[in-house]
């Protein structure tokens, strides 16, 4: 990932650029957060859908509250990625 977005309770979120795929732009967000006996707990959803593509060491309520996090971020997120580096296409 390209950007620092947030840390909330630990969790650090990153995107991506905007990525252009069969002409649906699409942001990957990741989010990172620190396991206390060492190593990482990992979720990446994709915008506009919302679909996580990765999940490991976070609960379902977890990705529940990730999800609602990056519905109620996406619009300045999306901004964000045009800022800082339009649109690759992929």
């Amino acid at each position: 990932m390209k950007h620092y977005y947030s840390t909330v309770d630990g969790v650090i979120l990153t995107h991506s650029d905007i990525e252009e795929k069969n002409f649906l732009e699409t942001i990957t967000l990741h989010f990172e957060r620190a396991r206390e006996k060492g190593g990482f707990d990992i979720a990446e959803i994709i915008l506009p859908n919302y679909n996580f593509t990765k999940v490991m060491g976070f609960t379902e309520d977890d990705t529940f509250e990730l999800e609602e996090y990056a519905k109620n971020n996406a619009p300045l997120i999306w901004e964000l990625a045009k800022e800082h580096g339009g649109i690759n296409n992929a």
